[in-house]
């Protein structure tokens, strides 16, 4: 293994990192296999600062800021190769906090009908505005929806029947006749002329 000692010159001008042959490797092989192109950037960087190469050319190089290149290479320092692996923002918190989560189950539970509104089915529409009442924080249709596919809870328009409308006995009857007839074991009754 060679290393040199580093100057005050070099390190003024940016030639701060000295790799071992096994580091070298351990780089390369990452920059290969990564699929992200943030991982490859950052191996390069500090690929390229083991080679004399200055902050500022490292950036021209890799069309990125000097400030970029000195933030990976002070990361490798401190980190590691696992440090090269950028950090995903946890980003804005969701306004679906778990009580509002809750009212949705709730409301998905229970008909609308007891509720006191005047339709018997929910629909992403008036699940969100009927949400919005209860918690005050208004979400979009789409939004409902994909809140709903997150609790588990399915999302199909209803099917209707006229079950509760007609006369049940009659209906079967009916069914068995229709099945009967199908199977060729009853007669239609033809009116006599």
């Amino acid at each position: 293994m060679l290393f040199w000692r580093r100057s005050r010159r070099e390190i003024a001008m940016g030639y701060a990192i000295k790799l071992t042959y096994k580091e070298v490797d351990a780089l390369d092989g990452l920059r290969l296999r990564t699929p992200s192109a943030d991982v490859f950037r950052n191996c390069l960087i500090i690929l390229l600062s083991n080679s004399r190469t200055t902050v500022g050319s490292i950036a021209q190089h890799l069309r990125c800021s000097p400030e970029t290149v000195q933030r990976i290479r002070k990361l490798y320092r401190t980190g590691g190769i696992k440090a090269l692996h950028p950090i995903k923002p946890p980003g804005r918190p969701s306004r679906a906090t778990p009580q509002f989560l809750a009212a949705l189950k709730k409301a998905v539970a229970t008909s609308p009908l007891q509720l006191g509104y005047g339709f018997s089915n929910w629909s992403a529409g008036r699940l969100a505005a009927h949400l919005a009442k209860i918690t005050g924080v208004r979400f979009s249709d789409d939004q409902i929806r994909r809140f709903l596919h997150q609790e588990g809870l399915s999302y199909q328009r209803p099917k209707h029947t006229m079950k509760g409308k007609r006369d049940e006995a009659a209906f079967r009857k009916a069914r068995r006749q229709l099945a009967a007839l199908k199977k060729g074991r009853l007669q239609l009754m033809r009116p006599k002329p």
